[in-house]
């Protein structure tokens, strides 16, 4: 399997936390947390599957900044989704255990956004 095949994997995964997360917000009640959970882990995968693309060993990690430092190795526009990256970070682990967190729909809505505006460009550098 070459790069871009690991990459498309990466994506069609990526793509399906993504999807999850939409039809998740028709459920009544809405499940903000798992929601969120897939918006960070729909990102986290557009990082890994992006530096598959480039040929990086991916780390074993759910830190989305840490990933986007290693996406600005190849393309410094990923600097304009540090940002976005920090917030989704703590969806990634938190949300597994029974404490719930402290995030509203509001909270959700901006993470549906952020999974969508700034991590889906750079994965386009493949064909699907």
């Amino acid at each position: 399997m070459d790069n871009t095949d690991i990459a498309k994997e990466w994506f069609k995964i990526a793509e399906a936390d993504l999807s999850s997360a939409e039809f998740l917000q028709n459920m009544h009640p809405v499940p903000i947390e798992i929601i969120c959970y897939h918006c960070q882990q729909s990102t986290e995968k557009y990082l890994k599957g992006f530096l598959a693309l480039k040929g990086e060993k991916i780390k074993r990690t759910h830190d989305l900044v840490l990933l986007i430092k290693e996406c600005q190795k190849y393309d410094e526009d990923f600097e304009t989704i540090e940002e976005d990256g920090l917030m989704l970070t703590d969806y990634g682990v938190n949300v597994r255990y029974p404490f719930r967190m402290d995030i509203n729909e509001s909270d959700m809505k901006i993470a549906v956004k952020n999974a969508h505006k700034g991590f889906r460009p750079f994965y386009c550098t493949t064909e699907r």
